[in-house]
């Protein structure tokens, strides 16, 4: 790959930096703003709502609007809402009303993110080369080591600093979309599919294989964020357990894990079967979410938590690289419309989690209602294999 061309894939990494930053850090923040500005649950699951809801609003905007506005604006405009929402975080709660202060903020970092999102894996999957699929596992991977370094640079400076000095933190995070703003305004871009050549959307939703890939990326979302999203405050306030000890060996283990496994399947995936691979994946998380609400020894909770993140890591990207090779002329359209159900998963799945935890036996009760959205996975995937082997019958791009 030529060098013009690396600087434009490390510019997509530092993209999915920022979004692991913004989907993160809002979470490890509930406990502030718990003790703080006295948030209950009900107002926390709305903030998670509203942060994958705007980040829904922007994949649905993106179908439609992207190729009119232009890549580059967009992205552009996507790092700089992502680095004025942060900087709002760390602000505005302390002049207006803390709850409208933190939900506004939060939207603009969904709005960014959400762009981010839908933008960055279809440049990705445009650039020169091979192994499709294993570059957009080692892209997302760039997700995860966002939500290490926001896990435990967060977790580590309100434990030295003091949690009076949150709002400092959401200001310093800023600086990396910031600098990767800059960034976008030079590298290369590859151009653009010509409109006749693209796969319209009204052939994407008339085949069921997509419509199965849609229904697909909703679990793997809510898969994926119903336990990073609880996971900090399921540790401290069910477990019991310090808040930094519970952040570290739990969502922070499980960010790692997740990227772990992204990086191995980026490095080795041409070998893999992604289709085994993925249904591997979604019958070890459903264990997963059983372990984290059943056990009841403290440290088999968080190894279920951990483990769950090796478990999600090739769910998201996976999705992305199935629909890729399914319907190679799908473009920004069809990326857009994958992150349309996936983060509706993202959001519902944290919601519903939140919802059943309010019952009689808590988060433990949440949790394991959870379980459904891996479950249903495995299904799916069970039928996309299905699908796939009758989809090779007929021609590619039709059902």
């Amino acid at each position: 790959m030529q060098g013009s061309w690396r600087q434009t894939k490390r510019a997509c990494y530092s993209g999915y930096l920022t979004q692991g930053i913004i989907n993160s850090l809002t979470p490890l923040l509930f406990t502030v703003f718990q003790d703080s500005y006295h948030l209950n649950f009900a107002q926390l699951s709305q903030l998670i709502v509203l942060n994958f809801g705007t980040q829904l609003c922007m994949d649905i905007f993106s179908v439609f609007f992207v190729d009119r506005i232009g890549m580059r604006r967009c992205l552009t405009g996507s790092h700089l809402l992502a680095a004025g929402g942060l900087v709002l975080m760390g602000i505005l709660p302390r002049v207006v009303s803390p709850f409208g202060g933190i939900a506004f903020s939060v939207v603009c970092c969904g709005m960014g993110s959400g762009l981010i999102e839908d933008l960055v894996s279809p440049i990705l999957d445009s650039l020169p080369g091979e192994h499709k699929s294993s570059s957009m596992s080692m892209l997302h991977s760039f997700y995860c080591w966002g939500q290490v370094a926001v896990i435990a640079g967060t977790t580590l400076a309100l434990h030295f600093l003091g949690s009076s000095q949150w709002y400092l933190l959401p200001i310093c995070w800023a600086v990396i979309p910031a600098v990767n703003l800059i960034r976008f305004l030079r590298v290369p871009l590859a151009p653009a599919l010509p409109p006749e050549e693209k796969t319209p959307i009204s052939s994407l939703l008339h085949s069921r294989l997509y419509l199965l890939c849609l229904v697909l990326m909703l679990c793997a979302g809510a898969a994926e964020l119903s336990m990073s999203q609880w996971s900090s405050l399921f540790a401290e306030r069910g477990l019991g357990v310090p808040k930094m000890t519970g952040d570290l060996l739990g969502p922070c283990l499980f960010a790692l894990l997740e990227g772990m496994g992204r990086l191995l399947y980026g490095l080795y995936g041409d070998k893999w079967n992604l289709h085994q691979v993925l249904l591997w994946c979604s019958v070890s998380c459903a264990g997963c979410y059983v372990l984290m609400a059943l056990a009841r020894l403290p440290l088999l909770s968080l190894m279920g938590c951990a483990l769950c993140g090796f478990t999600v890591s090739l769910m998201w990207p996976g999705m992305y690289s199935l629909s890729s090779h399914s319907f190679p002329h799908g473009g920004t359209s069809m990326f857009g419309l994958l992150a349309v159900f996936g983060d509706i998963g993202c959001s519902a799945g944290p919601w519903l989690t939140g919802l059943f935890g309010s019952g009689e036996f808590g988060l433990r009760q949440g949790l394991l209602a959870a379980t459904a959205f891996p479950a249903v996975m495995v299904v799916g995937m069970l039928c996309f294999c299905y699908k796939a082997v009758r989809q090779q019958e007929k021609t590619p791009n039709e059902d």
